[in-house]
């Protein structure tokens, strides 16, 4: 399966770096071929600038503004994010992703604003790898919006035909060596039989 894994954060010697490096182990382990974009490492531009909030609109004109980025999006059968949770969302790199690649002719087509139609349904997987400062009960209090945006929004756009799982360790703030390891050991077997 040709995967597209999403990966933000911007430290390379993080446990975000190691949660990487296990979960592209087992991904190689069951033969996938994986594109990873590192959002950080390829100083990937989350504004959204005015020119491309004017050409938002315009499918052709939206999708050119993000082209090389699309072409990923658009070879990929499956999409894996990995990301930190602050402040209860997503990082600000990935939230400009997010507002970019599922827009008007890449995500979605909105000739008709009434009937917005996905685009992605060539997409059959999604998977969501995040860490929490903070523990379960507060990101449930929340709402916990990261859970959502991978499991509830961007199913959506593949027409709501992509298997989804998340793997959330919560927490982390206060996570054992044990707790961190068996966690990595999970994000493995998990890619392993993705």
């Amino acid at each position: 399966m040709r995967i597209l894994y999403v990966y933000c954060h911007p430290l390379d010697d993080s446990f975000h770096a190691a949660i990487r490096h296990d979960a592209l182990a087992g991904l190689a382990e069951a033969g996938h071929a994986v594109d990873l974009l590192d959002l950080y490492d390829e100083d990937f531009d989350p504004v959204l600038t005015a020119v491309r909030r004017r050409d938002y609109h315009d499918a052709v004109r939206n999708r050119a503004n993000n082209q090389a980025y699309v072409d990923r999006l658009m070879a990929a059968e499956a999409l894996i994010i990995q990301f930190p949770t602050w402040s209860f969302g997503p990082p600000a790199m990935l939230k400009g992703w997010f507002d970019r690649m599922f827009g008007p002719g890449i995500a979605m087509d909105l000739s008709d604003p009434g009937r917005a139609k996905p685009l992605l349904t060539h997409i059959t997987r999604i998977s969501g790898i995040s860490t929490y400062g903070r523990p379960r009960w507060q990101a449930i209090a929340m709402a916990d919006p990261p859970r959502k945006v991978i499991t509830r929004y961007l199913p959506w756009f593949t027409g709501s035909r992509a298997r989804v799982r998340y793997h959330a360790l919560y927490h982390m703030n206060t996570a054992t060596a044990v707790r961190r390891a068996r966690f990595l050991a999970k994000v493995r077997r998990e890619m392993a039989r993705f």
